[in-house]
């Protein structure tokens, strides 16, 4: 799944040892770890309420990272400023998507949401065109974003009129993809530079949206009279594996390589998505859903291409 962390810079720190794993293996397991937490959504609405989905991932995924600042000895970060600030941005990171996510896997397939969370790159070259003014467009960006939209069309079958669509599912899975980049945007101008370290950041950031999950669940729903395991399991490696670890890991890869390399896990998640939700779900699949998600993700890359000094 798209990154949802309030990762601000990569501060040095001595030497370390290799890892036990080659980078690309980690690669790969994070690109199965997101690809697959569509599946694991759609899984988990069939036994609980979308919110309860969503808390119980942030629950799982904070206990992860808890127990990571623990082995480290990391402190959670001071400041009424940096609080407020991540109170922002765990509601545009982390609450708002998940729950979005969640509620528009009621109606459409998890194929289908996990080809619109990767728009995230095409919502943010348009948002940085304002936001951003130090980010300049190219030729070759402004390109990659309308061929973008035009798989999204593509995806969506408009020439058909979206014909067999659901049109709030789907406006639901976008809306979620365009608040990682607004969130992205919000951290960049508040963030960047904190003393703090991202892992301090970003466990402070789950906390604070575990609790804002915490206050709108019992409002929205009811406790259930029946916890089915299936749904369950999805939702404690919803958790666990695809907001903890994957964490984790997405550290260590941008440490390694490099962020640009890291962020080339964004491009593989909607594969796999969609090959889950086939193989494992049964989801059907027409020949526009695949043809217009390659059309997205070619535009996606063309937006991340930066001009040379």
């Amino acid at each position: 799944m798209t990154t949802a962390t309030a990762t601000t810079r990569a501060p040095a720190r001595p030497a370390a040892r290799r890892p036990v794993l080659d980078w690309r293996l980690r690669f790969g397991a994070l690109s199965l770890i997101w690809g697959f937490s569509f599946l694991l959504i759609k899984v988990g609405t069939q036994g609980y309420a979308p919110f309860q989905v969503t808390l119980g991932r942030l629950l799982f995924g904070t206990a992860v990272l808890a127990g990571a600042m623990a082995v480290k000895r990391e402190r959670l970060p001071r400041g009424v400023r940096t609080w407020a600030h991540l109170t922002v941005a765990a509601f545009l990171l982390n609450a708002l998507p998940f729950s979005l996510f969640a509620y528009s896997e009621l109606t459409i397939p998890s194929t289908l949401a996990g080809i619109c969370n990767a728009t995230s790159p095409l919502w943010g070259m348009a948002l940085s065109l304002v936001a951003l003014s130090e980010d300049r467009p190219t030729r070759v960006r402004v390109a990659g974003l309308g061929i973008g939209f035009l798989g999204v069309l593509t995806v969506l079958g408009a020439w058909q009129g979206f014909h067999g669509l659901d049109a709030t599912g789907t406006a639901m899975a976008l809306t979620a993809s365009l608040s990682y980049p607004v969130g992205w945007i919000y951290v960049r101008r508040t963030l960047a530079g904190s003393s703090h370290s991202n892992l301090s950041l970003t466990g402070a950031q789950l906390l604070l949206a575990t609790l804002q999950l915490t206050v709108v669940t019992p409002l929205f729903t009811s406790l259930p009279t029946r916890f089915p395991a299936l749904p369950l399991l999805a939702i404690a490696a919803l958790g666990a594996l695809g907001t903890g670890l994957a964490v984790l890991v997405q550290y260590g890869l941008v440490a390694e390589v490099g962020p640009t390399t890291a962020q080339m896990v964004t491009y593989f998640i909607p594969v796999i998505a969609t090959t889950a939700g086939v193989a494992v779900l049964g989801e059907s699949l027409t020949w526009s859903t695949p043809v217009g998600a390659v059309i997205v993700l070619a535009g996606a890359a063309l937006t991340q291409v930066r001009r040379r000094a």
